[in-house]
Formats: structure tokens, sequence, C-alpha cells
């Protein structure tokens, strides 16, 4: 597995037992030089201790140990969802292990519709549709029978973690020109 590089900045770890206040999930080539960006340094400059992961390899490579801590670590986590969000496995084996946590602890889980349709979310509609398509046809098409129950015990998860995501409410953003600075900001107030 490619080296992963993480950054976590913000408030000391001594103000947060558990190593982090958010761990900050999104689909990088949507929204890292736009929105994430700006919401992680909003979160930083408000004294939130932020993992967020820089350098994560999406080749169908299995989430790295540094990432499944980061998450148990977390206070709080922050799903930013894209238009592509479902295409990256990687994501949605991440959003998986943030319901889990949810589950299991006290972690509180804010979804982000960042100029998507919570309803594409939920209901795997749009390009959500695009994506989950795609993995059908690689179920289809796998020849493995020990794979293809792998394939489809994965699909089924992330189609139930998606539903109760957005179930949870969250905030709906359009994508606009200039504009994620202050939706990063007025996200804050939350």
């Amino acid at each position: 597995m490619a080296a992963s590089r993480s950054r976590a900045q913000g408030a000391s770890s001594s103000s947060s037992p558990c190593g982090y206040h958010v761990f900050l999930s999104f689909r990088g080539e949507d929204t890292r030089k736009r929105f994430a960006d700006y919401l992680y340094k909003a979160l930083v400059n408000a004294g939130f201790r932020t993992f967020r992961d820089e350098d994560h390899a999406e080749r169908g490579e299995p989430i790295g140990s540094e990432l499944k801590k980061a998450i148990q670590r977390s206070r709080s986590s922050v799903i930013v969802f894209s238009k592509d969000y479902a295409s990256s496995t990687w994501c949605l084996d991440e959003l998986v292990m943030i319901l889990n946590r949810r589950r299991i602890s006290s972690h509180f889980v804010l979804p982000v519709f960042y100029d998507v349709d919570p309803t594409h979310v939920r209901k795997q509609t749009g390009s959500f549709a695009e994506a989950f398509d795609g993995y059908h046809k690689r179920i289809e098409e796998e020849k493995d029978e020990k794979k293809k129950k792998e394939w489809m015990k994965k699909v089924k998860e992330w189609t139930e973690a998606l539903q109760k995501v957005a179930e949870l409410g969250g905030k709906v953003l359009i994508n606009e020109a200039d504009g994620a600075l202050k939706q990063s900001e007025d996200l804050l107030s939350i």
C-alpha cells in the first residue's frame, strides 16, 4: 500500500481525550481543492482538532490502519457527500466504519450534501445510481463465487449505510463560485 500522509491540526490532544474532535470524510477529487480545504481550515481555525486524509490511494486498496484509528479516536465525523462520492469504494468503506462507530458509541455524525440531493444519497439515484450500477455489473461479471459474495455483501453494507446517513438530516450546500469559504464558515454555526 502506498504511504498515506494525513494531517491532524487544531487544539492540543490534551483537550480531546479521543484524540480528534472531527474526522473529515470527503471525496478528494470532487472537493479537496475547494470546499473540503475551506472546511478543514475553518474547523482548525475554530480550535477543532481535525483529521483528514491527505493522500490515500483508491486503487482497490483497503483502508489503512491509520484511518481506522483516526475514526475510532474521533468524537465526531463530518461527511461531505459530493457528486462522485459513491464512485469511491474507499469513501464508502470509510462511511461504513463511521456509522459502525456511531452505532457503538456517542460518535456524532454530520452529513453535508455538497451539490448533491440527499435523496440521491438515500435512494442511490442520480450519480449515486451510476456508481452502484457499476458495482452491480461487477458482481454479475465476477466468475469467482467467493469474490462475488464479498462484493454482494459490500454493496449491501454501502446501500444500508447511505440510507442511514441520509436519514440523519445534515446540511445541503450548493456549489457556488467563491462560496466555499462562506459555506464552510456557515457550517460551523450548526
